[in-house]
């Protein structure tokens, strides 16, 4: 099989050319080559959701490709966290701290009235109720951590919906750590409470003007603050992408979600694992998470994306922010806008973990469109009294879909990630809704 090497379109203006190895430069930005590079399509873990070995790899996705200046924060993050993830103590204090700072276990709840009107059983993992509105906390609190362990006085993160943004200075201000989080534009306008919510919280959030203005673009700018000041800073990265070891590491701390929901299932059904397992991706991280948790079952994994971005469906292979994975692509291989309602889920790729579990038929991969969110949206609220993100309305949205197209036989049970709460899309959903009542 060729090798290949690429650039990250996305970065192909940013400080230094992209490697998979320390050494190695790479092709023109966003471009595939035949050429001998750095990455093959081997090795991945053998077990499906496991480790993915020292080369980041996810069957034929993920990998490392950064600038060289980064290679060694990489290599001693992917250290870090193998000696944190082993040693007991971390793991102890990262469970008291979920426990009695985030709010952890969050419940499965029984959607009642969900369930009369869609005929399938409905069961939502809340991670709404977690502290700071959703899933993010998990991660961004394990990453702080980390961040402490490794001596570094500062983090740095991307943001799109917001809510990692606040997750990740709620976690700086809590460890005394300073906090720099990058913004695209258009976010910052329709996502303003977040951002306000982030300044009382003593971040200091950037707007990014180039390119869609959206979380492609701070994720870049991140990067680019990140090389420059690697030595003090930590990159808190938001979701189950990037290089090398976060792909993996943040689905490690987002592993509770899944784990928490397969043992309150086995306690509230006969046969203990639902028949599909449903969550909204973006990046991908509540998702992963959740599958996690029921990757060796019989459950049915069911992965939905925004239809302005599925990256599964219309995506190539490619390199961004530091990875291979699938991404919306012109001809010439540039990175191309994705849009959703929802900014958690306006990213042209997808996580690679995601990306193998769909080329190995582990996990399906659906769309949803803007009117089909919101209609959901509304639904939940007026049949459960619960407002979920604009994100999680796109997980509600299929199942509402399938149940009534018969996809989901009728009784069967789905659990449903509910990753965050509603009230930072009150505005938008304000001036979508008006009128159509």
């Amino acid at each position: 099989m060729a090798l290949m090497t690429q650039t990250p379109a996305g970065m192909a203006d940013g400080p230094g050319r992209m490697t998979d190895e320390p050494g190695r430069m790479t092709d023109e930005p966003g471009r595939m080559t035949d050429e001998p590079g750095r990455m093959t399509d081997e090795p991945s873990g053998p077990v499906m959701m496991g480790d993915p070995g020292e080369h980041g790899r996810f069957g034929p996705f993920g990998g490392r490709f950064v600038p060289e200046a980064l290679v060694p924060a990489c290599e001693e993050l992917e250290r870090a966290f193998r000696a944190a993830w082993a040693d007991p103590g971390f793991r102890a204090e990262l469970a008291g701290t979920l426990r009695d700072y985030a709010g952890r276990p969050t419940p499965v709840t029984e959607a009642a009235r969900l369930t009369a009107a869609l005929g399938v059983r409905v069961l939502l993992k809340r991670e709404d109720l977690a502290h700071t509105g959703s899933h993010k906390i998990n991660n961004t609190m394990a990453q702080a951590l980390l961040a402490v362990r490794i001596g570094k006085t500062a983090l740095v993160a991307e943001t799109g919906a917001g809510q990692h943004g606040v997750a990740a200075a709620s976690a700086a201000a809590r460890l005394g750590l300073g906090c720099t989080v990058y913004m695209g534009e258009r976010d910052m306008e329709r996502q303003e409470l977040n951002v306000f919510r982030m300044e009382m919280l003593g971040a200091t959030v950037i707007p990014v003007g180039s390119g869609s203005r959206t979380l492609k673009d701070a994720t870049s700018e991140a990067f680019r603050h990140w090389v420059t000041t690697v030595d003090s800073t930590y990159y808190c990265v938001g979701s189950v992408m990037g290089p090398h070891p976060y792909p993996w590491m943040v689905r490690e701390f987002q592993r509770v979600i899944g784990e928490e929901a397969r043992a309150q299932c086995a306690e509230l059904l006969p046969d203990q694992i639902p028949d599909a397992v449903v969550a909204c991706v973006g990046g991908g991280s509540n998702a992963a998470g959740t599958f996690a948790g029921f990757a060796d079952t019989t459950a049915r994994l069911v992965g939905v994306e925004a239809a302005g971005g599925a990256a599964v469906a219309n995506g190539r292979s490619g390199v961004l922010h530091g990875y291979l994975s699938l991404f919306l692509q012109d001809d010439h291989g540039q990175i191309t806008e994705a849009h959703s309602v929802s900014a958690g889920l306006d990213y042209p790729g997808i996580g690679p973990e995601h990306a193998h579990l769909a080329a190995a038929g582990r996990a399906e991969y659906h769309t949803v469109t803007d009117e089909e969110a919101i209609a959901a949206t509304q639904l939940c609220a007026q049949t459960e009294g619960i407002l979920p993100a604009l994100e999680s309305a796109h997980a509600l949205a299929w199942v509402a879909r399938a149940a009534r197209a018969g996809e989901l036989p009728a009784g069967a049970t789905v659990l449903i990630t509910l990753s965050g709460r509603g009230d930072k899309d009150a505005a938008i959903l304000k001036e979508l809704t008006r009128g159509r009542r």
